[in-house]
């Protein structure tokens, strides 16, 4: 038996040779790590092309924004609670005990080049950044963009949303200043609220009894290293999925679930998103060079006997403070349950806090909770209409409408300041709106909705509305109305009405008590329909508008006739 042998030979020398620098580059780098597949293979992505899309690209683009000026940040911020005594260029401030953490958010402020730009560059970008999550988060919600297989997708960006207010609320709080210094002292008071562990969680965080001496430090490491790492592997882990999942779209002509229409990444959509990200970044230097945020020196070093009415938190916060403020501390009873002698709960910071974490809970379960009321399984990639879905339309906007109640209530001090109203009566209003508002929200939308199908139907069975009356031969006047263009009469024809679903019968034969739930729930949700056009109403309807049609040039040939004569 022979013996087998390996060539050992090298390989022969690329005979390639680029005529440019960069080509030069590119040519190195890919040969000794493979990229071109993955370039190839990404670049060929294509992405539908809709203004509402943008939304994630603003987020993406401000957390870039973030990264940035906070790494420039910290190379000067100093996380220190120790005492000392302010020496620098800001007079009014010079002699005044107060941290090193405050000293060296003055110091960034006002002796450091640049520094308090980069400050509210770093502050404006953190507020978009929430901002475009939000709105990037209603529009997937009212499109339904949720849906299966993008469910774990929400899910991720859910975190990203709470992790966002996280990485705001910590910034905030690193300065210890007055403003922030309150903000930590109301969180203080709702992680002692809660039952058992409530007290353990403040110690854990505070390093004892509040405002302790290692909050600032703690808070520094979650801000600078754990959040914004986990908001960067959640960034990759959603732009994974968007891949490959690809991308949802419109309804439209030639616009199915097993196709995306749209441009592809290289080079179309690429240098429009380029282009688009040095626009977000000169609007957010825009705002930071011209529009002042967190000025902390008005404010002075942190303090725990002052309160300081007229101060809120950044907006992303409000709805925590607005719920404090809208529960009653003692009406009509006293809000403070003793549990069998053992341990005290003030229900009127632990109930706001628990409708605060029902309302991000609800945000994580409701994909699962519709796919489960609907019984629909199969993939979708084209979106829907926010009309076409009035009742998860209307429960978008009740939402919408609880969480603003309480942002408002948050700043109810400065409606009754400013308007020379009584504080009292602000709340009260605020109480109602915070409980009657969303059902009366809920109730109106969904008719909008509903009014708007009805609206499409008749369009897309009549055509538009032209303002041109006409008389028929035989005396009849009729409006002519100008037919759709196949793609406008495709929106609106194409869309789902699904119909309530009666209890189904499980493996024994028996209706289980879910299974009763989920039939009303489909009731609720479908009972309330407009049919879409079938394509025999469509065709009928188009009969009709061609024998109007012949009617009126009948007449306009007789009338011709008689004038000849």
């Amino acid at each position: 038996m022979s013996a087998q042998t390996t060539d050992t030979r090298r390989p022969q020398q690329d005979d390639y040779r680029p005529d440019t620098a960069v080509g030069f580059i590119a040519n190195y780098a890919d040969t000794r790590v493979g990229l071109s597949p993955l370039v190839k293979e990404f670049g060929r992505k294509i992405f539908p092309d809709h203004w509402s899309f943008m939304f994630g690209e603003v987020a993406l683009y401000s957390f870039i924004i973030l990264l940035v000026s906070g790494t420039f940040l910290a190379l000067w911020f100093d996380p220190t609670m120790v005492s000392q005594e302010y020496t620098g260029s800001y007079v009014p401030m010079q002699g005044v005990e107060m941290s090193g953490a405050y000293a060296s958010s003055l110091h960034i402020s006002f002796d450091i080049t640049g520094g308090l730009f980069l400050r509210q560059l770093h502050h404006w970008s953190a507020l978009l950044f929430v901002v475009a999550i939000c709105v990037h988060m209603m529009r997937v919600f009212f499109t339904g963009a949720f849906r299966r297989p993008r469910e774990l997708n929400w899910v991720v960006g859910a975190l990203l949303f709470v992790m966002a207010m996280a990485a705001g609320f910590t910034g905030y709080s690193l300065p210890d200043d007055v403003l922030s210094g309150n903000g930590l002292r109301i969180a203080d008071g709702m992680a002692k609220s809660i039952p058992v562990v409530g007290t353990y969680i403040s110690m854990m965080l505070f390093g004892g009894e509040f405002p302790g001496h290692v909050v600032i430090p703690r808070l520094y490491i979650l801000h600078v290293f754990l959040i914004p790492g986990v908001i960067l592997g959640l960034i990759v882990v959603h732009l994974f999925m968007v891949v490959t999942h690809k991308h949802t779209q419109y309804p439209g002509p030639g616009r199915t679930e097993d196709n995306v229409v749209g441009f592809p990444v290289g080079p179309v959509y690429a240098a429009k998103a380029g282009g688009f990200f040095f626009i977000v970044l000169g609007f957010l230097s825009a705002l930071a060079g011209m529009v002042q945020i967190n000025a902390l020196w008005n404010y002075g070093p942190y303090d725990p006997s002052p309160v300081q009415a007229g101060t809120q938190p950044d907006w992303y916060i409000l709805f925590g403070d607005g719920a404090l403020r809208l529960f009653p501390g003692t009406w009509p009873w006293n809000w403070e349950w003793n549990l069998f002698g053992l341990v005290t709960i003030p229900l009127a910071v632990f109930i706001p806090l628990m409708i605060m974490g029902a309302l991000i809970g609800a945000i994580f379960a409701y994909p699962f909770l519709e796919r489960w009321i609907s019984g629909d399984s199969r993939e979708h990639h084209v979106l829907d209409r926010p009309r076409n879905a009035p009742t998860r339309t209307g429960l978008g906007a009740a939402a919408v409408v609880f969480y603003s109640v309480m942002m408002v209530a948050a700043t109810g001090d400065l409606i009754a300041t400013h308007f020379h109203v009584s504080l009292n009566d602000v709340i009260y209003a605020l109480r109602t709106l915070w409980i009657v508002g969303p059902i009366i929200t809920f109730m109106i939308v969904k008719r909008i909705c509903l009014s708007l199908q009805r609206k499409d139907r008749e369009i897309a069975l009549h055509g538009r509305e032209t303002g041109r009356v006409q008389q028929l031969p035989h005396g009849e006047f009729v409006e002519v109305h100008e037919p759709l263009s196949p793609y406008a009469q495709y929106r609106l024809v194409s869309f789902e009405a699904p119909t309530p679903q009666a209890p189904r019968r499980n493996a024994k034969g028996r209706i289980s008590g879910p299974e009763k739930l989920r039939s009303r729930l489909t009731r609720f949700f479908y009972e309330d329909r407009v049919a879409p056009v079938t394509p025999a109403e469509l065709e009928a309807a188009h009969q009709e508008h061609q024998e109007d049609l012949g009617s009126l040039d009948a007449g306009h040939n007789t009338s011709d006739r008689e004038i000849g004569s």
